[in-house]
């Protein structure tokens, strides 16, 4: 093992690279979607749709139907772990990741404390439990039955308090692709039919996390995980992984034999939805987003969808029925725009009201990919 002086550098390229790979994003993979939101730990949720979107991108012959089966049959929820944001799991996951996240979830109620004054939060969380698991419950109606106990608890801080203490799934139909349901919450162990297990080993975590993400720092893992202390993790593991520097010295870690292609390996063009892990899982985010864009995937607190070009945020797009509309942040040449447009057609037909049904029906007529006007800053 190189001293920590003599690491060899990646450079941004080659973290690209590397990153991509792992996300299944440099070809489409031959993986089941299961296989898929196991390897990458989930997959941000926050809306319904954009779990689909982040399998269509990273998996050959997918469609939304496939997904949208697991949502159906509880192999996979939506449920809130990392960052205390929504994410799609395996049933494995949401019982095992959500324990290890739980610290976090409870340091988030020290934000609500004064809305909470006089609250018991084990009796809250007992009878919040058993409200939700005599019948899946809308947010509004777990507040009004903690108010009957607590009448002069702030409404919000006891909601808050309750996501935090309870591992609440969203069920069916809410999430699953063609389809619309108000978000009505229960347990995971009451909607899985079985018990949570021990956290998962956060070492076991931390080889995960590099699978998907890296190579990567701790700090890079504390961002995607809103944990903090990994350090000691990746001390421990020190011994059996790979250690580099980026171009501005920070250590990174990875698996000795995972892939880190060549930098200049080709990059397909691909469009990605709206909080996908790849542009929120670390913290420097320079891999996927050149420093002069930065900030320019958001609007206040919505983040829009971006297009990969040569691996990296080149672009906006939206998807309104069959018709594809893409703003560039700058010029590209025409052989990667013929990419951009082949790459969009796909989408259209998997994906938009051709694909509606989620099995790939074909573009519907009309269908078509459009540039608006590029954006500057």
């Amino acid at each position: 093992m190189a001293s920590r002086t003599t690491h060899p550098v990646l450079g941004t390229r080659a973290l690209n690279r590397a990153t991509l790979a792992r996300q299944l994003l440099l070809s489409r993979a031959e993986m089941s979607a299961e296989g898929a939101v196991t390897h990458l730990l989930g997959l941000q949720a926050q809306n319904v749709k954009p779990p689909y979107f982040q399998l269509h991108a990273r998996l050959a012959g997918f469609r939304p139907a496939e997904l949208a089966r697991l949502m159906e049959s509880r192999e996979v929820v939506r449920m809130v772990t990392m960052r205390s944001t929504i994410h799609t799991h395996t049933a494995h996951d949401a019982l095992t990741l959500r324990p290890l996240v739980q610290p976090a979830r409870d340091r988030e109620i020290n934000y609500f404390r004064k809305g909470l004054v006089g609250v018991d939060l084990d009796r809250l969380a007992e009878r919040a439990r058993g409200f939700v698991d005599s019948a899946p419950r809308t947010m509004g109606e777990i507040r009004e039955e903690l108010l009957r106990e607590w009448p002069d608890a702030d409404p919000q801080s006891l909601s808050v308090a309750a996501r935090c203490r309870l591992p609440l799934v969203q069920v069916t139909p809410r999430g699953v692709w063609g389809r619309s349901g108000q978000v009505r919450l229960t347990t995971a162990e009451n909607w899985l039919g079985r018990a949570a297990g021990a956290p998962q080993p956060v070492d076991d975590v931390v080889l995960r996390y590099l699978a998907a993400f890296g190579p990567a720092s701790a700090k890079d893992m504390q961002i995607w995980a809103g944990l903090t202390r990994l350090r000691e993790a990746f001390e421990r593991l020190r011994p059996g992984l790979a250690a580099f520097r980026d171009e501005n010295g920070v250590e990174l870690f990875d698996l000795p034999d995972a892939p880190r292609p060549d930098p200049d390996t080709p990059a397909p063009p691909r469009f990605l939805p709206e909080f996908d892990n790849l542009l929120l899982s670390h913290a420097d985010r320079t891999r996927v987003v050149a420093p002069e864009i930065k900030g320019r995937t958001w609007t206040g607190n919505q983040a829009h969808c971006t297009l990969l070009v040569d691996g990296f945020v080149a672009g906006l797009w939206k998807l309104e029925g069959a018709v594809l509309t893409v703003e560039l942040f700058g010029r590209v040449p025409k052989a990667q725009k013929e990419e951009i447009v082949a790459e969009g057609e796909r989408v259209i037909a998997d994906m938009g009201e051709g694909g509606a049904a989620g099995d790939g029906a074909g573009s519907a007529p009309g269908a078509a990919v459009r540039f608006g006007a590029t954006r500057h800053e």
